[in-house]
């Protein structure tokens, strides 16, 4: 089967659905470590592995100001506590975690649109 890009479909918070716009350029980070290399005196070196979350970067939701779309996300933002996230590729796939929305989250009157960003805590896993 070839790799499938394009437009993400949908992404999930705490059990309700947002459709993502077709235009969305998703950054997905699946979480775990970033190694860096750092040398001593003596030429060798020392492998310096620093455990990173998981996040998604970019995205586009349709808000429907009607059901209270940015009002609900922004709830999620205020509360202290992680929740379930999805995310449905093109292909079909569907990766799931827990998290929460990191930096603002910003309607577009325009569009009928948030940008809104996630990070969550472990690993960004396939369901």
């Amino acid at each position: 089967m070839p790799a499938i890009g394009g437009s993400i479909e949908s992404v999930t918070l705490d059990g309700r659905e947002f459709a993502v716009t077709a235009d969305a350029d998703v950054g997905r980070k699946l979480g775990g470590r970033e190694n860096e290399m750092l040398a001593n005196g003596n030429r060798t070196s020392r492998l310096i592995k620093t455990a990173t979350p998981w996040s998604a970067e970019g995205l586009t939701v349709a808000i429907d100001d009607d059901n209270g779309d940015q009002e609900f996300i922004q709830a999620l933002a205020d509360s202290n506590h992680f929740f379930a996230i999805a995310i449905t590729y093109p292909s079909g796939a569907v990766s799931q975690g827990e998290g929460q929305i990191a930096g603002e989250v910003v309607f577009n009157n325009q569009t009928a649109s948030a940008s809104v960003s996630l990070m969550g805590t472990g690993i960004l896993t396939k369901q």
